[in-house]
């Protein structure tokens, strides 16, 4: 009697289990989507797509590895040192999900409750006409064997100052930009470049070959466009040249590019100004030179006060090769600690311009710092010189660097209360996502007959409702009364077999915004 005990007891929780693992339907493909997609889809960065149940099922021993190593979705920074808007990170669930699903048979679920697959814009994710369009002619990679970082310069033909509001790259061709960076430039030292290079473009590692340019932010996979709060923007002087420097990597000689950029300007004749600071630098505030012997393993403090009240935006801590972590932070004047960034595995490959959940306000007194640490031995991988040679400062593929660039303007009261990314009013730090924050996704089937099974993404438990209006506006079915809707992905079926054929709108309110899909009905 045991023994038969025993084996219920066994194969009882051998079926909860199987019942609880998690299937490609309603829990895998929601995250998929949401975090992966942008970058896994036709034309983009990543080497394979990642936009059906086949697909995840052709790179599951991929997929494992990279999550269980924490190598995907790529995001340097650290986000147990600060968190970061835009995060491209997975939650301990969504990982479990995934891992559940690998390790559980990988089932596909219920086909009909699977999320649509996502579709991305071709133009730009801004709303509205960009004020200026500058576009690179069209470029053949010739990345063959190692990386390039070509620069291009774009006359804007601006005969007064303009303030930027909001700027999109748009890569020309994703599967081989693998970042942006956009200066502006008025010395000239960039056409002059320009004019000894056969081009189009000229080849410039570090930045643009001037330090005089002025940087203005950039795109990497993944990344979202760059729209600054009501009454804020970059000044963009006249006469200025817009540089893109992009970066093509080895492998893709014999491709073209044609990237572009949109920019919106202010239209308002009161605009605080940006300023992108490279307030920590090797140049003037570092403890000691920045010379790396060869087969040294070197760490360097830089420190800076700030003279004034500030309200900081973003940061963007920029290295070279055989950098291998930065962490940056400031000490108010009354000992308060603020915390900007920690990379502890750095990779010139994946930096960026990091916006932070809410503007900060930096008083005057802070002392910002940085520290870093190069890795000028065999040992490193990213070494560009075997044996170890030994590195100095400069802007040379084999030189190194050690910069912080600081988003800031002058403090205002109330400054502190802009909030850059929505997610830092959430317990859980929110990825980058392909859905919206509220998104009524298709349902399915269109049309629809006895049954419509309904699909909807919410970032965050929210009050809402969900019914079936007629043309009219009139409510023919509620499908869920007001409620505390759950986050993440929803799917469910909804019996319409009673309302007469003809066209209906279903509508999810939440959160105080209300989304629409139009649907018909036959019977």
């Amino acid at each position: 009697m045991k023994t038969i005990y025993l084996s219920l007891l066994l194969l009882g929780s051998a079926l909860g289990a199987a019942a609880q693992t998690p299937t490609w339907a309603t829990e895998v493909a929601p995250i998929v989507y949401n975090r992966c997609a942008t970058c896994h889809r036709s034309g983009g960065i990543a080497p394979f797509t990642l936009l059906s149940y086949s697909d995840a099922i052709a790179h599951a021993s991929t997929i494992k590895a990279e999550i269980e190593a924490g190598a995907m979705p790529p995001w340097p920074p650290d986000p147990d040192y600060t968190h970061l808007a835009h995060e491209r990170v997975l939650t301990a669930l969504e990982k479990s999900r995934i891992l559940g699903w690998l390790n559980g048979g990988r089932p596909r679920g219920d086909v009909s409750k699977e999320p649509p697959a996502p579709t991305f814009p071709t133009n730009g994710d801004l709303p509205g006409t960009p004020d200026l369009i500058l576009k690179i002619p069209t470029f053949t990679s010739n990345a063959a064997m190692g990386d390039v970082y070509r620069c291009f310069v774009l006359p804007t033909g601006l005969t007064a100052d303009k303030y930027i509001t909001a700027f999109e790259c748009l890569p020309g061709n994703r599967s081989i930009v693998h970042h942006v960076l956009v200066y502006a430039d008025t010395t000239g030292v960039s056409s002059q470049l320009d004019a000894l290079d056969p081009g189009p473009g000229y080849t410039s590692f570090g930045g643009i070959g001037t330090d005089s340019s002025i940087l203005l932010g950039g795109w990497v996979p993944g990344s979202t466009p760059v729209s600054y709060p009501q009454g804020f923007g970059t000044l963009l002087p006249k006469h200025a040249k817009i540089v893109l420097q992009i970066h093509y990597p080895a492998g893709t000689a014999g491709q073209q590019d044609s990237t572009e950029l949109h920019l919106f300007f202010s239209t308002s004749g009161s605009v605080r100004n940006l300023m992108m600071v490279p307030a920590l630098n090797h140049q003037s505030n570092i403890d000691r030179p920045l010379i790396i012997p060869a087969d040294s393993v070197m760490e360097f403090t830089e420190h800076q006060a700030v003279p004034i009240n500030g309200t900081l935006f973003s940061i963007l801590p920029h290295m070279h090769l055989i950098g291998t972590q930065i962490k940056s932070y400031g000490v108010t004047p009354t000992g308060d600690t603020l915390r900007f960034i920690s990379i502890p595995n750095w990779d010139f490959h994946w930096q960026g311009s990091y916006f932070f959940r809410k503007a900060m306000k930096i008083p005057a007194g802070t002392v910002l710092y940085a520290h870093a640490t190069y890795d000028n031995t065999s040992n490193n991988p990213n070494n560009p010189s075997n044996p170890p040679q030994e590195v100095r400062a400069g802007e040379s593929t084999t030189d190194e660097m050690m910069v912080v660039f600081f988003l800031i303007t002058y403090y205002q009261p109330g400054d502190e209360d802009i909030v850059l990314d929505s997610a830092s009013l959430l317990s859980v730090p929110k990825a980058q996502t392909y859905y919206a924050q509220v998104d009524l996704l298709q349902p399915y089937p269109v049309p629809a007959q006895g049954q419509l099974v309904v699909k909807y993404y919410l970032s965050r438990p929210v009050n809402g409702s969900l019914c079936l209006l007629d043309m009219q506006g009139r409510v023919v079915q509620e499908l869920q009364a007001p409620q505390k809707l759950s986050s993440g992905y929803t799917a469910f079926p909804a019996d319409v077999s009673r309302l007469p054929s003809g066209q209906y709108i279903l509508q999810l309110q939440a959160d105080g915004m209300t989304k629409s899909r139009t649907l018909s009905i036959r019977h």
